[in-house]
């Protein structure tokens, strides 16, 4: 297989730096530069908590870094403003983004959409890279042709930015495309407290919890009448998004068309 050339932005962050042992430990993948907005100029083995990583030049700006560097592939871990900014730059560079950062709109995706399909490249964004909570999210998906009634929980840390969860929002749409439409609950239920009932999703309730000593969990309740059904994932840590980062890495590299979602490339 020939070597993959990555460029990394947000190699501090806590997934992040999961992704840049990654690249440094698959035979076939070459991290070449790391994007950080504070670390300009520095090389990553000088900054702190990266000293065993081989040398590779820092840039606080992707558009110098991708100017200096040959890469063929950004492995995006930032905001979603950043990220939308990275993912655009990258492809007018005919570099293919892989983006794990939550909270686009489907304005920011149409747009990168329509750019994959002018410069011919693939781009894959995926709100939730971990194997299991795809697996989840299509099991959501089968449940819901039989089960209308359903609610989703959404668990993260406290620093965690966007409420709902993309995770949360992507199994929602996949719940939608199948399921028969109704509004959940008691049609002449009233919030004594603004929000109780979480946020409205076609008809569906998402709630959001965000607490320290959470990662990344999700439950999605279905039910009926005389039963219920719990289909749950958890992520106890950050190595478990790193399977489906590999596949993305290396599915982009073969695709020239533009993906939301992981469950879109794995069989």
């Amino acid at each position: 297989m020939n070597t993959i050339k990555i460029v990394i932005a947000g190699p501090r962050g806590r997934m992040g730096s999961e992704a840049v042992k990654l690249v440094t430990n698959t035979e076939h993948f070459e991290l070449v530069a790391a994007v950080d907005h504070k670390n300009d100029g520095m090389m990553l083995s000088d900054v702190e908590g990266f000293q065993s990583i081989p040398s590779v030049p820092v840039y606080s700006d992707i558009e110098k870094c991708l100017q200096n560097i040959e890469a063929d592939v950004l492995i995006d871990l930032t905001t979603p403003e950043v990220g939308m900014y990275h993912a655009k730059t990258a492809l007018e560079h005919h570099v293919r983004p892989v983006v794990g950062t939550t909270g686009f709109t489907k304005q920011d995706l149409d747009e990168l959409e329509g750019l994959c399909l002018e410069k011919e490249l693939g781009c894959i964004i995926a709100p939730n890279f971990a194997v299991g909570a795809v697996l989840m999210m299509k099991f959501s998906q089968m449940a819901a042709k039989y089960f209308a009634d359903v609610e989703i929980i959404e668990m993260h840390h406290d620093q965690k930015l966007d409420a709902p969860s993309g995770t949360a929002v992507k199994t929602a749409e996949m719940i939608s495309a199948v399921r028969e439409g109704k509004k959940q609950g008691h049609p002449n239920e009233k919030e004594t407290i603004t929000g109780a009932r979480g946020g409205d999703y076609d008809g569906m309730h998402i709630h959001s919890v965000r607490l320290p000593g959470l990662i990344a969990h999700q439950q999605v309740l279905f039910g009926s009448d005389g039963q219920t059904l719990t289909i749950r994932h958890d992520s106890y840590n950050r190595g478990s998004f790193m399977s489906g980062v590999k596949v993305a890495v290396e599915t982009v590299m073969k695709n020239n068309t533009f993906v939301y979602g992981l469950e879109n490339i794995l069989d």
